[in-house]
């Protein structure tokens, strides 16, 4: 039994987890060779056991700071970036606890009285969910760079009130009508935790997810000492294998019910159309490989530059991937592609 207090993790062979070694051994030395993919960690967990870890060297930064060349390795946090909401979400469904289903019709400016001059044209209908979900309606635009000062997540860390900021943004569309990505949305949801229970985000999290799974975690803040709900943890590798697998488990982790199971399976289910050929659950995202003519489905918490947290029930599996593409968004599709499915779907047995 893995203990709570430290990074080890049970382990095993490839072979022994029902993993096919040769094909694994393809993934080590073809990103050794192929450097401009800076892949920096990846971490296959089978059947609860860590049966392939390997890390790399390359260009990396701490939220946007250049750190440098750095050789990675277990004991060296990560950004995790956007895999951050999905701890986020996690961490909804340990507060709301049995009320976490009613808890999605709250309407938003329930939670943010001081706003309600804002409560005009449609947006008085926003609720908890549609945060959840990002289901807005509101103006949002992330694709833009975050060096471009008109990215609405930089605008919203340069506000003076961030909550307002977001709230203030014009409706384009009706609430729980469409997917559009939004940190904002996120930020709103932390605000929201903090204020039901009195506490900060990282307190909260310690006390709900980070200390029952062992976990040690490092966060971004803003300027006034806030955590940044949307992208601000850095984990280790290991220990982002801890939340993957807890998930896989239903909330559980060894002998506690760390995250509600009834919240994992309604946060994990698709509720819309997200970019591409992905759903989108509840601050999750969900999509699918073809391995030999088999449609296989994961859930992902999905970071910029590279960070991947796959949970994939069909195949009894967790990986890990942490990258440096934070300014080549044309490999981004390299952990779901390559380690993914070339490798750690390929190679289940």
């Amino acid at each position: 039994m893995t203990d709570k207090t430290n990074n080890d993790w049970p382990t095993a062979t490839p072979t022994e987890a029902g993993l096919d070694g040769d094909v694994l051994a393809g993934l080590t030395s073809q990103f050794e060779a192929w450097e401009e993919a800076n892949l920096h960690a990846a971490l296959i967990v089978r059947h609860g056991k860590l049966a392939y870890e390997h890390y790399f060297a390359g260009q990396d930064e701490r939220w946007g700071r250049p750190l440098g060349r750095v050789t990675h390795d277990a004991g060296k946090p990560h950004d995790l970036r956007s895999v951050t909401k999905s701890v986020i979400s996690l961490l909804a469904g340990c507060v709301l606890g049995q009320e976490s289903e009613a808890a999605l019709a709250t309407p938003v400016f329930d939670l943010f009285p001081e706003h309600a001059d804002l409560a005009t044209g449609g947006k008085e209908t926003m609720t908890l969910g549609h945060l959840l979900e990002m289901s807005t309606g509101l103006v949002w635009d992330e694709d833009l760079p975050y060096s471009d000062p008109a990215n609405s997540e930089r605008m919203m860390t340069v506000a003076p009130d961030r909550v307002r900021y977001v709230l203030e943004q014009p409706l384009w569309q009706r609430p729980g009508a469409a997917w559009t990505y939004n940190g904002g949305a996120t930020a709103l949801i932390a605000e929201a935790l903090t204020r039901r229970t009195g506490k900060t985000l990282d307190a909260l999290a310690q006390e709900h997810l980070f200390g029952p799974l062992g976990i040690e975690a490092e966060w971004i803040r803003y300027d006034d000492g806030v955590a940044v709900a949307a992208s601000g943890l850095r984990l280790r590798p290991r220990d982002t294998a801890r939340i993957g697998q807890m998930v896989l488990q239903g909330g559980r982790w060894q002998e506690d019910q760390v995250v509600p199971a009834d919240w994992i399976a309604l946060s994990t289910a698709p509720r819309l159309n997200g970019p591409g050929l992905f759903f989108f659950g509840l601050q999750w995202w969900l999509g699918r490989s073809l391995v030999a003519h088999e449609e296989i489905r994961w859930i992902a918490g999905v970071g910029w530059g590279g960070q991947r947290l796959f949970i994939v029930p069909a195949r009894d599996l967790v990986v890990v991937v942490h990258a440096g593409l934070y300014d080549n968004p044309a490999m981004q599709p390299i952990p779901a592609e390559i380690v993914l499915r070339r490798y750690a779907l390929a190679a289940c047995l």
